[in-house]
C-alpha cells in the first residue's frame, strides 16, 4: 500500500513558478527544484515526470491563475482605453516593487525559451494571442465609446500594445530604473490619444 502524498500539487506549482520566475528555466537545477518544493526527487518526478513537464505545468498554472487575475480588467466586457491605461500604469508602479527583477514568468519564458522549446513556444504564443485579443477588445470598446479615432487600425494598435507591454515587463525583469519604465509607459499610452 502506498503512502499518501505529503504535499499539494498546487503548492508545488506555485513554488516552482516563483523559482522559475526568479532564475529562469536553464539556471534552475533539479536539486534547486527539490529544495524549493520541499519534496524528494522521486516524489517530484512521480508527480510531474520531468523538469520540462514541471515547467510546462507551472506555465499552465501561471496562465490560469496569475495571468487571469492580471488580465481580467482588460478582458472584462466593459474594458476600454482607461482600462488599458490602468494596466500599463500598474506595471509601471510595480517596477520598483516586488516584481522588480522577477517580471512575468510568461514574458521571461518568451525571451529565454520560446525559440528553443516547442512546449514553451506553445504557451508563449497562446499568451501573446490572449493579450493581443484583450487589447483589441478594449480598443474596440474605446472606439465605440468615442475614446479612439474611428480610423485607427485595431489590429495594428493591439499588436503594438502587446509588444509595448512585453517590453515594459522585460525591462522590469532587467531591473530598469523605475523612472525609465514609467517614461516608456507614458509614451506607449500617448498613442491612445
Amino acid at each position: 500500500m502506498s503512502r499518501p502524498k505529503q504535499y499539494e500539487r498546487i503548492e508545488l506549482l506555485d513554488k516552482a513558478i516563483e523559482l522559475f520566475r526568479r532564475q529562469g528555466y536553464s539556471a534552475t537545477s533539479t536539486a534547486e527544484l527539490v529544495d524549493e518544493l520541499g519534496v524528494n526527487r522521486k516524489s517530484m518526478y512521480a508527480e510531474f515526470g520531468s523538469k520540462q513537464e514541471l515547467f510546462e505545468a507551472a506555465l499552465e498554472r501561471y496562465n490560469q491563475e496569475h495571468l487571469s487575475n492580471v488580465l481580467a480588467p482588460i478582458e472584462a466586457p466593459d474594458a476600454d482605453l482607461d482600462t488599458i491605461r490602468q494596466a500599463f500604469a500598474s506595471y509601471a508602479d510595480a517596477s520598483d516593487g516586488w516584481v522588480r527583477g522577477r517580471g512575468c514568468l510568461m514574458c521571461n519564458t518568451a525571451v529565454e525559451r520560446a525559440a528553443l522549446d516547442p512546449g514553451a513556444e506553445r504557451y508563449v504564443a497562446a499568451y501573446l494571442e490572449r493579450l493581443t485579443k484583450a487589447f483589441h477588445h478594449a480598443l474596440g470598446n474605446g472606439q465605440q465609446l468615442g475614446q479612439l479615432d474611428p480610423d485607427v487600425d485595431l489590429d495594428d494598435m493591439a499588436a503594438f500594445l502587446t509588444m509595448a507591454l512585453i517590453g515594459v515587463v522585460a525591462s522590469i525583469r532587467a531591473k530598469a530604473a523605475p523612472d525609465q519604465v514609467r517614461a516608456s509607459t507614458r509614451v506607449a499610452m500617448s498613442v491612445l490619444g
